[in-house]
């Protein structure tokens, strides 16, 4: 690429040489001693005014790629743009510009001058670009100080234990175990041997298949047994106490040292959790991962292709395959850019389906029930739990269908997911008001889950019974949250 930096003073040849050897770079300077300095220091120098189109000429102006102009001398700007012009109508043309003037204000300025039309690339302004920097570094020094944080607090942990017990929900999704596998190498490089843990099920085929061909070391544990009570140090990722999570008892949450998630400040949680808890919670970040790609790169850390790979996958989920991306996200999918596996992730996202998740996907679409445009169906008793979520999805698909509820009997409890494309709906704060005196219930605008336990359900007679039971309560819960009369 070839640079043409009309000026050689201060700012032109600090330019200069900042682009030297990476670009091919001209300077056209008009003072001659200043010109000899720049020649004697290795650049390529026109000597001469470079508002005149003979020294653009000389310089190879229809051969250039980009023209700096590093004078904010307006007259001279104006004069220089309209010779560049006239000789090369398309090159880039970046300029610095006075604070007072604006690029409008010169474009106009040439037209009433030399009655022409030009255009101009790109314009700096030292005020904005000042102020520019200035946020920039504020937003840095931010980031870089919850990483610092982090990294003292499992510090502190060290003097205490060798050792770290990080939790995630008990359904994990790719976000919550690449978050998890994050954290644990983190913890590594600062001493601490980890066990990741979960209390439920990882039972959806593409979560199974991230498991298997990342070679994630997870544990499914149960409430009070003793990989949890061994540890004097627990670390919770993308989950919370009071949601979907079984594993730990009010004792455990005592030791909580450590809390990173993404979704929105649970109710109570000062209350549950000590006084020296680590927390980071971003409710407008769309995914744990970034975050914790956030603290890799702040905290100088090398990236495996396999935790890369893993990060760029969780976020990939939880962006909805990156519709809905946050300045983090943006900056965390930068920052894994060449540390992910390609290969690897076509394998995760298109693994062979089960044929119980096939028989489960056929039940919701049997079994639905359409209310206007809303579509709920019950798939019965089932064991597995992330086949809701896929029928769930799958189901929204269809033709006039704009929000979806799928649940079904797994052990002692009802599971639910739904899902909506209408803007109107929040659909986790219609779980949350549907579901949540009788269970839990929560998750994003578009998408989100509940959990009940069945409790009086139990009553029924049968299983016929019970689900039809649980069927009417469910359905006439979710349509009076969101407004919608039963047909």
């Amino acid at each position: 690429m070839r640079v043409l930096i009309l000026g050689g003073g201060t700012i032109g040849r600090n330019v200069a040489q900042a682009l030297k050897g990476e670009f091919e770079v001209i300077i056209i300077e008009q003072d001659e001693i200043r010109a000899k300095s720049l020649s004697e220091s290795g650049f390529h120098v026109i000597h001469g005014d470079f508002s005149y189109t003979a020294s653009l000429l000389k310089a190879g102006i229809e051969k250039v790629d980009l023209v700096i102009i590093t004078t904010m001398d307006i007259t001279k700007v104006k004069r220089t743009i309209q010779a560049i012009r006239n000789n090369n109508s398309e090159v880039p043309i970046l300029v610095l510009l006075p604070d007072e003037i604006t690029v409008d204000d010169v474009i106009s300025q040439i037209k009433d001058e030399f009655e022409t039309d030009v255009k101009i690339d790109y314009a700096i302004s030292p005020r904005v670009a000042t102020i520019k920097v200035l946020v920039d570094t504020v937003k840095g020094l931010g980031k870089k100080k919850n990483a610092t944080l982090l990294s003292r607090k499992l510090s502190e942990i060290r003097q205490k234990t060798d050792s770290l017990l990080i939790v995630m929900h008990d359904n994990p999704d790719p976000d919550a175990m690449a978050s998890a596998a994050a954290l644990q190498y983190i913890a590594q490089n600062m001493g601490l041997r980890s066990t990741i843990v979960y209390g439920g099920e990882i039972t959806h085929h593409e979560n199974r298949a991230f498991v298997n061909l990342l070679g994630l070391d997870m544990r499914k544990v149960s409430l009070g047994s003793y990989e949890v009570k061994r540890h004097s140090a627990i670390a919770l990722v993308d989950c919370q106490p009071n949601g979907n999570l079984s594993i730990l008892d009010d004792e455990d949450l005592k030791r909580i040292e450590i809390l990173i998630d993404h979704h929105q400040l649970l109710q109570n949680l000062d209350e549950k959790l000590p006084k020296t808890t680590f927390i980071d919670i971003r409710s407008d970040v769309n995914s744990t991962s970034s975050i914790m790609a956030e603290y890799l790169q702040n905290l100088n850390m090398e990236v495996s292709n396999i935790l890369g790979t893993s990060l760029f996958y969780g976020i990939y989920i939880d962006t909805k395959k990156f519709s809905k991306l946050s300045t983090t996200d943006l900056e965390a999918l930068e920052f894994l850019t060449g540390k992910v596996d390609y290969e690897i992730l076509e394998k995760i996202e298109y693994p062979d389906i089960s044929i119980e998740t096939a028989e489960i996907l056929a039940k919701a679409i049997l079994n639905r029930k359409a209310f206007k445009n809303v579509v709920i169906s019950n798939v019965g008793f089932i064991t597995n739990r992330d086949a809701i979520p896929e029928s769930a999805d799958f189901l929204l698909r269809l033709e006039g269908v704009n929000t979806v509820v799928v649940f079904g009997i797994v052990d002692d409890r009802i599971e639910i997911s739904a899902r909506t494309r209408d803007v109107r709906v929040n659909v986790g704060r219609v779980l949350k008001d549907a579901f949540g005196d009788i269970g839990s219930g929560g998750g994003h605008p578009q998408s989100g889950g509940a959990r009940i336990p069945l409790g009086i359900f139990k009553l029924a007679k049968d299983k016929s019974s019970l689900l039809k039971l649980v069927e009417e309560a469910i359905t006439e819960k979710f349509l009076e949250a969101l407004n919608v009369k039963e047909a």
